[in-house]
């Protein structure tokens, strides 16, 4: 069947094939409703997980026996990251966070981040490469990552920082409107309609049924 990117907690995986690059979405914890991503190159098999966030026994067997190179948390805040230490322990994974959020991560973890990443850096998935885009507002650290498929569009991994309907969740106007200024700037400047994000919770979405509303969402203030 079609990719839809509609899944929930309890239910089963949705996965999505590319030419290079596997991507196997999930839901966990019914409460918070979290979006863990699994990737995984075509060519040499190497796994990356996007954002640990709970249900470690669910996510390892979505793994299974060909390992883990790293686990990418988008963000600092404790729902993405309840399983990190788990995954870690069992895997041995990379730990990979966006600098600024890097010790809230440790600290609420228990696991050391291993590499700190920021704006332009890349995160390898075997043959295929993520650019890490720095979204400042929802964390300090808030980081998206950007697949760009050489056979077709863009995939974008948002995290809490780009849903349908606007950006993530800020607590003052000030971390609003950095926030989007650079969802502005870094993501709708630079990447094409067709682009498919990819969120922390909840439906996917492209940048082209989004990108008409920026106006509003300035307008509302969040």
């Amino acid at each position: 069947m079609a990719y839809t990117g509609a899944v929930s907690p309890g239910g089963e995986p949705d996965v999505r094939e590319l030419s290079h690059l596997r991507i196997t979405k999930v839901a966990v914890d019914p409460d918070m409703s979290n979006n863990c991503y699994l990737l995984r190159c075509a060519a040499t098999g190497t796994q990356v997980l996007v954002d640990a966030a709970a249900e470690a026994d669910g996510l390892l067997r979505l793994v299974g026996d060909d390992g883990l190179a790293a686990v990418v948390t988008t963000h600092q805040h404790w729902d993405h990251h309840r399983a990190l230490a788990e995954v870690v322990a069992a895997t041995g994974a990379e730990v990979v966070a966006g600098a600024p959020d890097a010790d809230a991560i440790t600290e609420q973890t228990g696991v050391e981040v291993t590499r700190r990443v920021g704006d332009g850096d890349v995160v390898g998935v075997g043959d295929c490469e993520l650019e890490v885009i720095a979204l400042v507002g929802h964390t300090p650290g808030s980081v998206a990552l950007r697949y760009r498929d050489p056979d077709g569009h863009d995939h974008l991994f948002t995290g809490d920082s780009l849903f349908p309907g606007g950006v993530g969740k800020t607590w003052s106007a000030e971390d609003f409107a950095t926030l989007v200024d650079d969802v502005e700037t870094k993501v709708f400047g630079r990447l094409a309609d067709d682009t498919w994000f990819y969120p922390g919770h909840g439906d996917d979405s492209t940048l082209g049924t989004e990108r008409p509303s920026l106006p509003e969402w300035r307008e509302r203030g969040w």
